[in-house]
């Protein structure tokens, strides 16, 4: 596997990438956690009705991740000149399948998908920085348990 390059170029293209994405995020309203909900919210229980106006925005994600994955399964190098390793595993497991679980509940409840929140972090309140705080604790509860079962299996070896 080829090291990393130490040029600025793969700084600048993640930088103008999540610039990119930043600005899709705040245009499609996906910055805006009532908007979400409100999408989120098929059966119109919190909100007087459906607002099915995000679904062009994921739409036009999914249609972009398509064209992208296609075109990604024939090269070898990335634009920065780093290889390009895909994932193989393909398997459901009760780690994804919680994993997925807790993210939707979350979204659903806050408004804030990950993305969305650190974006948010310019414009935001207190909420997106509350958000914020509890996703980072909860990402270093998930290392610190998966690291604990890890050496757990060790020890038992």
């Amino acid at each position: 596997m080829k090291p990393q390059s130490t040029s600025a170029r793969p700084l600048l293209i993640a930088a103008l990438a999540g610039v990119v994405f930043a600005a899709g995020l705040a245009l499609g309203g996906m910055m805006d956690p009532r908007k979400v909900q409100g999408f989120l919210d098929v059966g119109g229980i919190g909100s007087d009705r459906w607002d099915p106006s995000l679904a062009f925005v994921m739409g036009g994600a999914l249609l972009v991740s398509l064209i992208t994955f296609a075109r990604v399964g024939t090269r070898e190098m990335s634009w920065s000149g780093d290889p390009i390793a895909l994932p193989t595993r393909r398997d459901i497991d009760g780690r994804l399948f919680g994993g997925a679980a807790l993210f939707g509940v979350g979204w659903g409840l806050s408004g804030y998908c990950p993305g969305p929140a650190v974006a948010s972090l310019l414009i935001g309140g207190l909420d997106v920085a509350c958000f914020i705080g509890a996703m980072a604790a909860g990402m270093l509860l998930a290392r610190w348990w998966q690291t604990r079962a890890v050496n757990s299996q060790g020890a038992d070896a």
